[in-house]
């Protein structure tokens, strides 16, 4: 079986600080790390036990999270989140599918809907009407059991990472969109993007039958066969996730210091150690003058960001470096 990308960079790392890493053959993403030390400590992907169990899912639920943050004095999305009917029955609470299409009337179309608590940006969608709330709505609850539903925000996407007191990269991600050279179709330029992806050790992360790529070019009165000019960008997801087939362009050499203590500030105050930032802002090398936070993820996966290039992937390794390090050094307590 074919070794994952995130366990030979673990592994490669693991070496250099002499520490044996025992990976289960079928399950290629989950490992054992030994280190010279004795201690020992699991991954499981990029998930390490650097964050403890209940600050990784406090960040995991989005609601949850918006509402710490918000405490905490940060800007947030305004949002509120929704429940399936099962849920909404055993928490005695009546805030069901059809009060959530109530609030994102309130708020104004478009919205985004969003689940509660799944990750890589799965079934994220901006949502236009009522149509298209019910069926991203139900779509969600056949996943999970509740969903938030949050005003549109404006502005650039970026992913800030943290370690400790340090950011260790810092990037925008654009959204999967496809170049048109005025000969080939749609549906042949997304298969030329997917080969793309494969040939930089990105796997194939285009969904072809995800329905949000078809409602966006439907939007835009658009089909797989139609062909695009040359040089028209068409955007084919709202959401930003690099594992949804975005992009990313790198600013952690020219990141603001404002957005630099942010984002430290923001994991510690979320109890975490490594944590991704995401946020909405203008401009990321400006002083702060106006900013939304989207989430902040507990696990963030840095795969994707690694295929961009060699600078991204020492980064990467340098990244992996330092959590195993922290680790080797850790108390035995019990951690997530």
């Amino acid at each position: 079986m074919e070794t994952p990308f995130v366990t030979s960079i673990i592994k490669k790392v693991a070496e250099q600080i002499g520490a044996v890493v025992l990976v289960d053959p079928e399950c290629t993403f989950v490992g054992l790390i030994t280190f010279k030390n004795g201690n020992k400590t699991f991954f499981r992907t990029s998930r390490f036990s650097i964050n403890s169990s209940g600050s990784v899912a406090i960040a995991k639920d989005k609601g949850v999270s918006s509402f710490f943050l918000n405490k905490f004095g940060y800007k947030v999305t305004e949002g509120k989140t929704f429940f399936s009917e099962e849920l909404c029955e055993e928490i005695a609470n009546s805030r069901d599918i059809d009060a959530g299409f109530y609030y994102a009337k309130e708020l104004g179309f478009p919205v985004i809907v969003k689940p509660i608590n799944l990750s890589q940006g799965i079934f994220v969608t901006k949502v236009y009407n009522k149509q298209e709330y019910y069926q991203v709505a139900k779509k969600i609850l056949q996943k999970t059991s509740g969903f938030i539903v949050e005003r549109f925000y404006n502005g650039n996407d970026y992913r800030i990472v943290v370690l400790d007191d340090e950011v260790v990269s810092a990037y925008q991600r654009i959204p999967l969109f496809i170049m048109g050279d005025g000969q080939s179709n749609v549906l042949e330029l997304m298969q030329q993007k997917q080969e793309t992806f494969i040939k930089n050790g990105r796997k194939e992360i285009i969904d072809f039958e995800d329905y949000r790529i078809k409602k966006k070019l439907r939007r835009r009165k658009l089909n797989f066969n139609s062909v695009i000019p040359k040089n028209n960008i068409v955007y084919l997801l709202d959401n930003a996730n690099l594992s949804t087939g975005g992009e990313a362009i790198d600013f952690t050499e020219n990141i603001h210091p404002d957005f630099q203590k942010l984002a430290v500030s923001i994991t510690k105050d979320m109890e975490l150690r490594l944590a991704g930032v995401d946020l909405l802002t203008s401009d990321i090398t400006l002083p702060i003058v106006d900013y939304t936070i989207l989430e902040v993820n507990g696990a963030p996966s840095l795969t994707h960001y690694a295929s961009f290039g060699e600078v991204q992937m020492k980064r990467v390794e340098n990244l992996y470096l330092k959590v195993l390090k922290a680790l080797e050094n850790e108390n035995n307590r019990e951690k997530h």
